[in-house]
């Protein structure tokens, strides 16, 4: 949540720093701003509650000639304190109008600091915690034991601020330099020829440079047109990490597709390719980062699954297949949950930390618990150098491309796949799978790339069937075994995109309440079990569906392809390829996405931006 966006150089800041913002649109927002230097000690500051719209109307109006400059930074906000609006978005802004700062976290104790502020006589214009910052910096540059001095009076104020935050501060008084600090949210250096960033996202600056450089914990970064430094808190000089960005600009935008949700659905089998490719190497499936050693693997007796919203149901479809290959009890945990109900964790439990982003707060705090307790923690990730892959023990990342859309759909996939990875390395690790028995099962997830793929050429239907049943007001998710978290997360698509309401069940629980909500008409989506594969569940949830269509529900049913018993129960049957047990998420969640989004684009909904949703949880 929330995009953050500085910038050094010789071009046009505004414009710049304008279309930085919009690139990271998809972190979800309420209110966007801009502070501009003019280099003679002027500051031009706009900023106005809603879509980026709104901003580039008031910077029409006002007249953009009044934002000339070649440093400035913006703002995309996602109200944590203070009501979205005008008045509390960002950038917030010092009493004489020379200092401004943009914000994203949380400043816990700007409760006491906002008192000190005001006990020396500064009125606050906001609701906001961020203000506090500003004003701290304009007490201690202009009166402070730091007079005069910007860096330094910046390095004071950092050390008393406590919470999650990344903060970039601007003076117009040096309007050559930014100074931004992070801790626990996220914050990247763009290197660039003549120019520096610092943005919360390096779609912000691909535009303009690949070569990026990654903010430790607790680091502060000043950069000028032609310059970067890296320190601590107190100002002692260390090092970043350097990247490139692998993907370009094209990777961002929308190829066609009405919203970037619908390309990244058809990006699907090239994500999951991605993430497979180099990790099975002379016969053994390998990870990206890891500092766990087979003997590690082998003293596992427990597993515990941390993650959030879609990539926790990765993580219960993971659940059957790591207990199935490696004998080891898994439990998947709420990472909002988790370390608030004291797990029983030791130096023999692996704690698989799910997050697409590598921030999300509550699956980053339930690795410093994990941590903590001495477990093992092995993250999965779609960000390179995030922090919680640094903060844990090894890594998998799952290189499926940025995904702009807020709700996740190849990153869910390829998570799936990933999981998986980790059981079978567990799996190798602990002799209970032969090299040939790995071997086979690391194909076979290799083949569902075409798999999916022949899905993706046949879900047209699917959209229609969708547009049909737009008007609805609920529609319910049936599934067994795998199948249900795959309701699960069809329900939480539909309710992500098109506000409907929307519920997942496991389908034996049918009779123990569900089904009251069951009366004539009512769409249930119901996943399937193989006849081949799961014969006796397949057999349950054809009573199932009996059952439900006795009460008047309308079957949209997902079945593999020659399932005769399936076909004859349904309304509206759609057909997925056949597949082994464990990897039927892979094809079966696909038309869910297809539907979800369907039904919204007929409700005249914006697909990529869900109403009060962000990409990445940054607070708890």
């Amino acid at each position: 949540m929330c995009g953050i966006v500085g910038y050094v150089g010789h071009g046009d800041a505004l414009e710049i720093v304008v279309e930085a913002l919009r690139r990271m649109e998809y972190r979800g927002y309420d209110s966007a701003g801009v502070a501009i230097l003019d280099g003679a000690g002027g500051m031009a500051v706009e900023k106005k509650a809603g879509r980026l719209e709104n901003l580039d109307k008031e910077l029409a109006t006002v007249g953009r000639e009044h934002f000339a400059g070649s440093t400035g930074m913006g703002h995309t906000r996602w109200a944590t304190h203070g009501r979205p609006t005008d008045r509390n978005a960002h950038p917030q802004v010092s009493t004489d109008g020379k200092i401004a700062v943009v914000h994203n976290g949380i400043i816990e104790n700007f409760a006491g600091l906002r008192d000190e502020v005001e006990a020396a006589g500064i009125e606050f214009s906001s609701d906001t915690d961020t203000e506090t910052a500003v004003h701290l910096l304009y007490l201690e540059y202009t009166s402070g034991e730091h007079a005069g001095d910007f860096e330094a009076s910046a390095y004071a104020v950092l050390q008393r601020l406590e919470g999650a935050f990344t903060l970039v501060f601007v003076h117009a008084d040096h309007p050559d330099k930014i100074i931004a600090a992070r801790r626990s949210t996220p914050l990247v250096v763009g290197v660039g020829t003549d120019a520096m960033f610092v943005a919360s996202d390096v779609a912000a600056f691909i535009e303009h440079t690949r070569d990026a450089v990654e903010l430790g914990q607790d680091q502060v970064v000043v950069i000028t047109a032609d310059t970067y430094r890296i320190t601590d808190f107190d100002g002692n000089e260390e090092q970043g990490t350097p990247f490139h960005i692998n993907w370009d600009l094209a990777a961002a935008e929308k190829g066609g597709h009405d919203f970037f949700m619908l390309k990244e659905i058809a990006e699907q089998p090239q994500a999951l390719a991605d993430t497979l490719l180099g990790h099975f190497e002379n016969g053994r499936v390998v990870l990206d980062e890891q500092r766990i050693s087979d003997q590690d693997l082998r003293d596992v007796d427990k597993v515990f699954v941390v993650a959030c919203g879609t990539a926790y149901h990765a993580g219960l479809i993971a659940k059957y297949a790591i207990e199935h290959w490696t004998r080891l009890p898994v439990e998947v945990e709420l990472a909002s949950e988790f370390r608030y109900r004291d797990p029983v964790l030791d130096r023999s439990t692996l704690v698989v930390a799910i997050s697409q982003s590598g921030e999300t707060a509550d699956t980053l705090e339930a690795v410093r618990h994990a941590k903590e307790q001495k477990a093992r923690v092995l993250a999965i990730c779609n960000t390179n150098g995030a922090q919680i892959p640094r903060e844990s023990d090894a890594v998998l990342y799952t290189h499926a491309g940025p995904e702009i859309g807020v709700a996740s759909t190849k990153c869910f996939l390829a998570q799936i796949v990933a999981t998986y990875l980790v059981g079978l390395a567990l799996a190798q690790a602990r002799g209970t799978k032969y090299s040939d028995e790995v071997a086979r099962e690391y194909l076979a997830l290799e083949q569902m790339t075409d798999a999916v793929a022949q899905v993706l050429e046949t879900v047209e239907p699917v959209r229609a069937l969708a547009r049909d049943l737009s008007s609805t007001d609920t529609v319910l998710f049936l599934g067994r075994h795998v199948g249900y978290p795959v309701a699960l997360e069809g329900a939480l698509k539909l309710k992500e995109l098109a506000y409907i309401h929307a519920e997942g069940f496991a389908a034996g629980e049918l009779k123990h309440g569900p089904i009251a909500l069951i009366e004539d008409g009512v769409p249930v989506i119901v996943v399937m079990p193989s006849p081949v594969g799961r014969a006796v569940l397949h057999s349950k949830m054809v009573s199932n569906i009996r059952e439900i269509q006795a009460r008047g529900a309308t079957t949209i049913v997902i079945a593999e392809d020659g399932d005769i018993a399936a076909a004859a129960l349904a309304d509206h049957l759609i057909v997925i390829p056949r597949v082994p047990t464990l990897l039927q998420p892979l094809v079966s969640t696909v038309p869910l996405q297809a539907f979800a989004a369907a039904v919204a684009q007929a409700r005249g909904y914006d697909v990529d931006k869900p109403r009060n949703l962000a990409k990445s949880v940054t607070v708890e």
